[in-house]
């Protein structure tokens, strides 16, 4: 089913997503400071290193396909089209934050986009995406859910409770496995008797493929085809991607279960410099005009923190609004 190298991205495709993968980079850097700074409390989950892959999906999906993941969900939110500043705020804990500054790091929402969270139990997104896509099928709007998951995640039972409906009823959903290598901490071989995530559906009838996730046009190839395939009525797809993140499961995670030479040989795949790379070298842009774009993030950072940092923080009435009792 799976064809390598059958979808390329344009010239417009490579820049957009230099600037958006830039974004992200630079929102979790200065998350990162924030955080250091103790303006971020709580968990928080960097996606650090992981940006094509939330950056080639969204090149394949429709605007009014349904996206939900997990806790490590600035990059997912911030694709889903919502100003960053609003994001930032939720992590500092303002009003103005898109979950009313009570969500965090890990709850985060964006209806408008089509961003249903921002899961902390581990594992919960994918029977909520795949309910949603059932949503999609019974109201037949040939949208599809893109439900992310890690690899700490397929160990979990609700996974395969979900593969089984979503198979079983032909759902459609496409489940992204970021497979970053290494869960909270600890590696997938000593983890997983399969680590062949992709095949995880076998035993469903779901076909999956694995797609480099540090390669944004590997992902955008592989979403490509799984689209094409589940909006045709064919059910559900796997796609794992194989990424790696630079920081720790979290910002109080010292990751010192890898080595400084791993971390370092990574870095020379990063997929941000990969695509600059590009760019340049098939002369989609000039030198000019990626600074121009890195000026503009940069500026953008600098407004996302500002406001961050002087909006108000909730009334004590919030604590009693949006509340189930």
């Amino acid at each position: 089913m799976f064809e390598l190298g059958k979808y390329k991205l344009n010239l417009k495709q490579y820049v957009d997503s230099y600037e958006k993968m830039l974004l992200i980079r630079r929102f979790e850097e200065k998350c990162g400071q924030l955080y250091g700074m103790g303006l971020i409390g709580g968990f928080c989950h960097l996606y650090i290193g992981q940006e094509a892959v939330i950056a080639g999906i969204d090149l394949a999906k429709d605007k009014d396909d349904s996206t939900i993941t997990s806790y490590r969900d600035h990059g997912h939110i911030i694709a889903s089209g919502i100003d960053p500043k609003y994001v930032m705020a939720e992590l500092t804990g303002r009003a103005s934050g898109c979950s009313k500054g009570k969500g965090g790091s890990m709850h985060m929402f964006n209806s408008e986009g089509r961003f249903y969270g921002g899961h902390g139990i581990v594992g919960a997104q994918v029977p909520i995406g795949t309910g949603l896509a059932f949503a999609e099928k019974y109201n037949n709007t040939n949208k599809l859910c893109f439900t992310f998951l890690g690899d700490g995640a397929v160990n979990q039972g609700q996974v395969y409770e979900a593969f089984n409906m979503a198979a079983l009823w032909k759902l459609p959903v496409v489940y992204v496995i970021e497979n970053n290598e290494y869960s909270m901490g600890t590696s997938v071989v000593r983890s997983t008797a399969m680590t062949d995530l992709y095949r995880k559906g076998e035993s469903f009838g779901i076909p999956g493929f694995q797609a480099d996730g540090m390669n944004i046009e590997s992902i955008y190839n592989a979403a490509m085809q799984a689209v094409q395939y589940v909006r045709s009525g064919n059910g559900p797809v796997i796609i794992e991607a194989k990424t790696y993140r630079y920081r720790g499961h979290s910002m109080s995670d010292p990751a010192k279960y890898r080595t400084k030479d791993e971390v370092e040989e990574k870095k020379n795949h990063d997929p941000v410099a990969a695509v600059r790379q590009i760019t340049i070298d098939k002369s989609y842009a000039s030198e000019e005009q990626l600074k121009e774009i890195e000026n503009k993030v940069k500026k953008t950072i600098a407004e996302v923190a500002e406001f961050a940092t002087t909006e108000a923080l909730p009334s004590e009435d919030e604590l009693f609004t949006d509340i189930f009792k």
